[in-house]
């Protein structure tokens, strides 16, 4: 009979104890940090990583044997050199050989163009006239068109000795050669990038093909340039999966119009598959994950209530709430890992 009422002297004592502490811990008010929600802007995106390789990139070789000259560049008074700037059409190279042009015979060819365009702009006078047979008037024809292809022939012919860039871009290769050395047919000349585009290939995971499209925008980073973004877009997407990686290849257009990516450099990109504007957005790092789902605490009048909230977009550093919370209530995003539900709060500046 002593044992029990000893037991059941503890026991109440215990239960006094407990609720004497749960009303002290009501009556604790805890310093908190909160944030008005306003509308906001999310977007998920999947993390990429990969090379970048130019889109424009020619080797320009000697098409026929001659004595080198390098040309001087415009822009900067001197020999091109590495790193130039050249246009489309830009002459970079020449090759001389005066018994190579002596052959070609270009003046000649010339003149038996302007003579045949003569004979048969006459024929053709004539022919209205009466003059001459539709016979008469073909045969000039033919030499005339024979004469025009002659010369073109010619004209095609002198190019060779001429080094052009196909395109606009910068010279990434210049061989050296002696100034009026003689250069054998097929010998490397110079050669050509055009990197203000960039091509990306990366392997996307197989989880994410039903997300990722043709035509979405990329985020281009690299450690080079902590304060600048660049843009890109996916081009293409393969539709098959390797089954060893279980994934798929896409390739991304980067825009570099400054050139301040280069070729061959190691970039990360974030692809943009979804976005949402004027809606609740959180920091992840205030969501509190239990068992019976993710919450946040909401302060209203000096006391902080818990509220199970549904996720919408995510990335990593933020989540979009489609229940749970409303525009333009408090949030806790200090303090927040001592609360429970009802606790009295004291908001901090």
């Amino acid at each position: 009979m002593k044992k029990t009422v000893v037991f059941l002297f503890i026991t109440l004592t215990f239960a006094s104890c407990n609720r004497q502490s749960e009303d002290l811990s009501k009556d604790i008010t805890i310093p908190v940090t909160t944030r008005q929600i306003k509308p906001g802007t999310i977007e998920k995106f999947l993390d990429i990583t990969g090379e970048v390789q130019p889109v424009k990139e020619v080797q320009l070789r000697a098409q026929v044997s001659g004595n080198y000259v390098l040309k001087t560049n415009p822009a900067t008074g001197r020999s091109f050199a590495l790193g130039d700037r050249v246009g489309e059409g830009t002459e970079i190279i020449a090759l001389e050989d005066r018994e190579f042009e002596n052959n070609i015979k270009l003046n000649s060819l010339k003149l038996n163009l302007e003579i045949t365009k003569q004979v048969y702009d006459k024929q053709q006078s004539l022919y209205d006239k009466g003059g001459v047979t539709l016979s008469e008037l073909k045969n000039a024809e033919i030499n005339y068109i024979n004469a025009n292809y002659s010369y073109d022939d010619a004209l095609i012919n002198l190019q060779k000795m001429r080094v052009t860039a196909p395109f606009g871009g910068v010279i990434i290769d210049l061989p050296y050669f002696t100034p009026g050395v003689r250069v054998d047919a097929n010998a490397l000349l110079v050669k050509i990038m055009d990197y203000s585009r960039l091509l990306m290939e990366v392997n996307l995971p197989e989880k994410t093909m039903a997300e990722t499209k043709a035509g979405q925008s990329v985020r281009i980073t690299n450690y080079t340039l902590p304060n600048d973004t660049l843009w890109g877009t996916v081009t293409q997407l393969s539709p098959a999966i390797d089954a060893d990686t279980r994934s798929y290849k896409g390739l991304i257009l980067v825009n570099n119009p400054k050139l301040q990516l280069r070729p061959g450099m190691y970039v990360k990109g974030e692809i943009i598959v979804a976005s949402a504007n004027n809606t609740i957005v959180v920091p992840r790092d205030i969501i509190i994950s239990k068992q019976r789902g993710n919450s946040i605490f909401v302060v209203e009048k000096g006391i902080a209530y818990e509220r199970i909230v549904e996720f919408g977009l995510e990335n990593p550093k933020e989540v979009q709430i489609l229940s749970g919370l409303k525009m333009n209530e408090q949030i806790v995003v200090k303090g927040f890992e001592t609360l429970r539900d009802r606790s009295k709060v004291k908001e901090m500046k």
